[in-house]
């Protein structure tokens, strides 16, 4: 009886083993639920009034795993969905793939989505005073009647080493910390979330914020070319595409010509120009700057001491003028201003810098003598207001949490810029060629008049030399808000930024 028993175990044995030799450890690891650390998500219910209308959701906070060719996981990305409709009878979010779909994400390198998220786009945000005074805390979210749920579906998404989002175990950050490495990264997690969710036949939009416009340019090529994924839009909040526009060098005069315009409309905002152009409107005073800019001064700049003496001495007086900065001082800086010195010298006499993000905002100094902003006073104002809304809304009304940080702002030094070593990185070229190759592609770019970071000038200008025919011309259209950076903390800015993106997703969308 003994040794039948055994033979009927060795048998058994022997059939386990068979089965398991049958089956490949990449098999087991692509099957859906076999891992045994599948990414955790938390689906609950909302509903916000959006024009008027009550617009019910589901939102899904939790990750998608980055895997390569072998099942192998490389990385968590952390993002937060929300699909107009609800629940189905599954607790699954209910999908129409006849609606739009936009994966937003902010800039940095090395920024959280929370600013969108909480700002612009989620049906909840936060709320600062118009006025650019500096909120108290605690701080939470209200319903937010600007978000754009009523016409899209979002995804808020986190790059690696931001927000929840990191590396798998063993696998070196630096593989997704690069300008390439980034763009194929998120360009992943699209095609995953588009996959798994049945998204294929949405009509398909991104949308980024600062140097999520180098992102944005970028997927829209890596999209086509890696995934055959062709998007509808492109929308651009506050984006840089060429870093020549924004990186002052003493060899690269650009962008004290780009930012001379944003230095007159926050010199108008403070009451530092004369009482002519206090007495017109922004738009007219920038106006007056940017034809200025692009011409006598642009000219001295690129003249140098070549230029005589009467003529320079003329582009210093009206400079002054248009930028409340002295002639001595214009002079002294041989007419070239960086942004951080702007902040510290236009209101040195009061004690006060402006910020880089929102020259609205100001701040006191320690000191009034030095020539560099200590710090900059709109982040100041921001960046409490949106980490702790945030880190209470996950937990409470979203029921997702982790023991590890939230980061805001993570780490991603060093930043890998090949193919741009040694030269300014621009992906204006990208993005031309996309739209290129598919005439129905279109691109927003919306620009705060008080942005001190990526000005609304600079935008223009590689625009006009990067989309060198008229067909992609007309698919590329402006807004321009008073605010700053991000210029929906305002909200009269975003009541007329969420009216641009309504027509502008009208005629993107089939």
């Amino acid at each position: 009886m003994m040794n039948t028993c055994l033979n009927l175990r060795a048998a058994a044995c022997l059939l386990v083993l068979l089965a398991a030799a049958s089956r490949s450890p990449a098999a087991d690891k692509a099957k859906p639920g076999a891992d045994k650390d599948a990414p955790k998500r938390s689906v609950t219910e909302g509903s916000v009034t959006i024009a008027g209308k009550e617009v019910a959701y589901a939102a899904t906070a939790g990750k998608v795993f980055q895997r390569n060719d072998d099942g192998d996981k490389k990385a968590e990305l952390f993002f937060v969905a929300y699909t107009a409709g609800g629940l189905d009878d599954k607790s699954k979010p209910t999908v129409d793939p006849a609606r739009p779909i936009t994966f937003c994400f902010n800039g940095g390198p090395g920024s959280s989505s929370v600013w969108l998220h909480l700002g612009m786009l989620g049906p909840q945000r936060v709320r600062l005073p118009d006025d650019a005074s500096y909120p108290a805390p605690p701080f939470h979210t209200v319903d937010n009647p600007f978000s754009l749920l009523d016409i899209t579906d979002i995804v808020m998404i986190d790059p690696v080493s931001t927000g929840f989002s990191r590396p798998a175990k063993d696998e070196k950050k630096s593989q997704f910390h690069g300008i390439e490495e980034d763009v194929k990264s998120v360009g992943q997690f699209i095609y995953d979330y588009v996959s798994e969710f049945d998204r294929w036949r949405s009509p398909k939009f991104v949308l980024g914020e600062s140097y999520g416009g180098i992102r944005s340019a970028g997927l829209a090529k890596e999209l086509q070319d890696r995934h055959r994924m062709y998007l509808n839009g492109i929308v651009l909040v506050s984006a840089v595409l060429d870093f020549a526009t924004i990186r002052f060098e003493e060899n690269n005069d650009l962008p004290f010509v780009l930012f001379l315009p944003a230095y007159s409309a926050t010199a108008w905002r403070h009451k530092a120009l004369d009482d002519n152009l206090l007495a017109m409107p922004l738009g007219k005073v920038v106006g007056l700057a940017g034809a200025f800019a692009m011409g006598p001064y642009a000219d001295a700049l690129l003249r140098g001491y070549a230029m005589p003496a009467e003529d320079r001495r003329a582009v210093t007086e009206e400079m002054s003028r248009l930028t409340g900065l002295s002639v001595d001082y214009l002079e002294g800086a041989n007419l070239r201003v960086k942004m951080w010195e702007f902040s510290k010298e236009l209101l040195r006499a009061r004690g006060r810098i402006v910020g880089r993000f929102d020259s609205r905002y100001t701040g006191v100094v320690s000191k009034k003598n030095g020539e560099e902003m200590e710090y900059d006073a709109s982040s100041a104002a921001f960046t409490g207001i949106f980490a702790g809304a945030l880190n209470g809304y996950l937990r409470e009304v979203l029921k997702y949490d982790e023991d590890r940080n939230y980061e805001i702002a993570g780490s991603v030094r060093p930043w890998n810029y090949k193919p741009y070593e040694n030269r300014y990185a621009s992906v204006a070229p990208r993005l031309s060629m996309a739209m290129t190759k598919n005439p129905h592609l279109k691109v927003f770019a919306a620009c705060g008049y008080y942005d001190l970071a990526t000005p609304a000038f600079a935008m223009e200008y590689t625009r006009d030399h990067a989309l060198l025919r008229d067909d992609l011309q007309d698919r590329f259209t402006m807004g321009y808000y008073e605010g700053g950076h991000m210029m929906y903390v305002h909200e009269p800015s975003l009541a007329k930024l969420r009216k641009d993106l309504l027509k502008f997703y009208e005629a993107a969308t089939p």
